[in-house]
């Protein structure tokens, strides 16, 4: 139980300064968030080497605020788009959430190119069985659609 506490403890101790601050106003709150952690974290002899080295070592497996998310887009010419996306390893969530994400690339691609939008022609998603995490993947190929000019003109 007390190994449980202590990686939860890790786990949420660098988020505890930002929790909730998302405005310019709440800088004392973020400074609150981050002594109160300290001091939470200080009675529990949570400071000691071993359990600062653990929290680093958690942290960057884990990386809380990286997106869940990385997409690559390849432009096979100028109408065709194919996107490869492959989640994170250690990931809290986000597992039905691939063909959003590569709808909202899709949209996001066609927009800033002037395209009038996009067709999907292949996507596929699973998981892909990989030491030491299997992680879920998702691809896809679109099609750019131009603007057709209004009849008549």
């Amino acid at each position: 139980m007390r190994l449980a506490s202590v990686l939860a403890a890790c786990l949420t101790l660098p988020l505890l300064g930002g929790a909730g601050c998302a405005t310019p106003d709440s800088h004392g709150a973020r400074a609150a968030g981050v002594v109160g952690g300290l001091m939470t974290a200080s009675q529990l002899e949570l400071l000691r080497a071993p359990y600062v080295a653990g929290a680093l070592v958690a942290y960057a497996i884990h990386d809380p605020l990286a997106p869940n998310w990385r997409i690559d887009g390849v432009r096979l010419d100028d109408e065709h788009m194919r996107f490869e996306l492959q989640m994170k390893a250690l990931a809290t969530g986000g597992d039905g959430e691939a063909r959003l994400v590569f709808m909202r690339s899709a949209r996001r691609m066609a927009e800033a190119g002037g395209f009038a939008g996009f067709e999907v022609l292949t996507y596929e998603e699973g998981i892909e069985s990989s030491a030491p995490f299997a992680r879920r993947f998702a691809t896809g190929e679109i099609r750019f659609a131009r603007s057709r000019p209004a009849a008549g003109r």
